[in-house]
């Protein structure tokens, strides 16, 4: 029997009117940190802040000074690496109520407080390019911290530009030793992997030159590590994927990860709680907050990190920070639901997914790729650690995807995983990859018209032209592809021509009056006259 077509209207109620907002109002409304990662200026500026200070105290407890915690992106880790920074830093000791007076820690201070000297790195937006502009990039990013620090701190200290890299980290550690006896170092590096992942995915021979047992990188770990013999005394390390670990700490092997602990689960992200909080903040009434959660969590929720949680999975489920605060700044400011629910250039991350795909030899990739599409969980351990010098397997390819955000933790049976992907966005972003590689397949490279497809099914309910468009891949492909033809390769293609429309929901094998839909797609929008198709 083949799929059978509902088009129902679906009864929505009127969006409602935007509110005349006072002037005054808006002089008085706090701001939201969206896009600020300077722990500093969201407290001078009096912008919302979610007290994540609770986990400074959580560290400290920890019997390991050297730290490492990897998130994907958005999820704020440079704000979090700033405010330690304030609350470490010694030269803001005057400034310690005033920083932190509201904050959990400011009412719980530790020992630690205002006690170090501050050496901070910050490693994103290096060039990859070339081994020799990568190594120029991470040149001037060691030369960014170290200058800072000697200007922060007063130290007499020439950065000599003949030196190498590691040979200047250690020459400022023999300064700090010899000029500030008895003072310690607090070492914070942000991204640390950032364009290690960058040539992983695209240049893995330059990244191996970099990172592996005589990488210049790894060289520049190993005198970090020595300094943790004199002057330094404390290290927190983020990134996103423990890519370079293997190589860089077989001289540094004195970092504990601490990602996939549940104590610091929601370290970073926000919890249902701090979202609630926000929106309450920002002034919006609880009947509106009811309503606008349920697509808050379809977009951005969904993120486990830790492999300890054994049930209860929906308590721990963690939102992605950065999208969350863009829905609510969007709303803020215009009273109602943003119609872009996503940053384009989110959406446009499936070309990594594609780099990170092709490392992988001797498996059918785009068989995992089609599973994940369809929603359906896919079972793998966990890569604790990824070598330069190993193959990438399955195994190592649905780990990576993992630490990227692009997939997250379902179900923990006996050390097996089952992964999902979290929410929303990162469907979309699977579909567009899907897509984009069935089209590349089949030859097809004239734009598809979305916006006659939405027409049709918004006030048709009809599914001709969607047809069409599938019809076009179908007959594009070789013979050679249609040997694995079945009824759920087509029901993929046809999901991800539906998800790329925008305007409407696409479920798959959704439970509707005890059966389960081959695909639903309904309006994202509550509109009156408006279609939902049922296949």
């Amino acid at each position: 029997m083949g799929p059978v077509l509902i088009g129902a209207k679906l009864k929505m109620h009127g969006r409602e009117p935007v509110p005349n907002v006072q002037n005054e109002r808006e002089v008085k409304m706090r701001k939201l940190p969206n896009g600020v990662s300077n722990y500093e200026k969201i407290v001078k500026e009096n912008m919302i802040y979610v007290d994540k200070t609770m986990y400074i105290e959580k560290m400290e407890n920890l019997s390991d000074s050297t730290i490492m915690f990897l998130r994907p992106r958005k999820f704020g880790k440079t704000l979090f690496t700033s405010t330690l920074e304030c609350y470490y830093d010694k030269n803001r000791a005057d400034k310690f109520d005033e920083l932190f007076g509201k904050t959990y820690i400011g009412k719980n201070p530790t020992p630690n407080k205002n006690r170090y000297c501050v050496l901070r790195f910050n490693f994103s937006g290096i060039s990859t390019n070339t081994v020799e502009e990568t190594m120029k990039g991470f040149r001037e990013k060691v030369d960014i911290g170290i200058n800072g620090f000697v200007t922060d701190y007063g130290l007499e200290f020439y950065n000599n530009p003949e030196q190498s890299t590691e040979g200047i980290l250690g020459s400022v550690f023999e300064a700090f030793r010899t000029q500030k006896r008895g003072e310690k170092i607090y070492v914070i590096i942000d991204e640390y992997d950032h364009f290690a992942n960058e040539l992983l995915g695209f240049k893995t021979n330059e990244f191996k030159d970099l990172v592996a047992k005589n990488g210049k990188v790894r060289k520049w770990y190993e005198i970090l590590k020595e300094g943790t013999e004199t002057v330094v005394d404390r290290i927190f390390i983020t990134g996103v994927a423990p890519i370079t670990l293997d190589s860089t700490t077989s001289g540094f092997n004195i970092a504990r990860d601490i990602t996939k602990n549940i104590m610091f689960n929601d370290m970073l992200g926000f919890s249902k709680e701090d979202v609630k909080y926000l929106m309450t903040e920002i002034e919006m009434p609880e009947e509106k907050q009811e309503e606008l959660l349920p697509i808050v969590k379809e977009n951005y929720d969904g993120y486990i990190f830790s492999n300890m949680i054994k049930s209860d999975y929906e308590k721990y489920k963690i939102y992605n920070s950065n999208m969350t605060l863009y829905f609510l700044n969007a709303y803020q400011e215009q009273q109602e639901v943003p119609e872009e629910l996503v940053d384009v250039n989110i959406l446009s991350d499936y070309r990594k997914i594609e780099a990170f795909m092709d490392l992988c030899q001797n498996m059918n990739k785009i068989e995992l790729l089609e599973k994940i599409v369809a929603e359906e969980p896919v079972e793998s351990e966990l890569t604790e650690k990824f070598n330069a010098e190993i193959s990438f397997g399955e195994k190592e390819l649905i780990s990576l995807l993992f630490y990227l955000g692009y997939l997250t933790i379902k179900e923990n049976e006996f050390g097996v995983l089952k992964f999902v992907t979290p929410n929303e966005v990162i469907r979309t972003i699977y579909s567009n990859y899907f897509l984009e590689y069935i089209k590349r397949k089949a030859g097809i490279k004239e734009e598809i018209k979305n916006g006659e497809m939405i027409k049709e099914i918004l006030l048709d309910g009809k599914i001709d032209k969607a047809i069409e468009v599938l019809g076009t891949f179908l007959t594009n492909l070789s013979n050679r592809d249609y040997q694995r033809f079945d009824e759920k390769y087509i029901k993929v293609i046809f999901y991800s021509i539906c998800r790329m429309l925008g305007a409407v929901y696409v479920k798959s094998e959704l439970e509707v009056g005890g059966e389960y839909a081959d695909i639903l797609i309904i309006p994202r929008e509550k509109l009156n006259e408006r279609y939902g198709v049922l296949l």
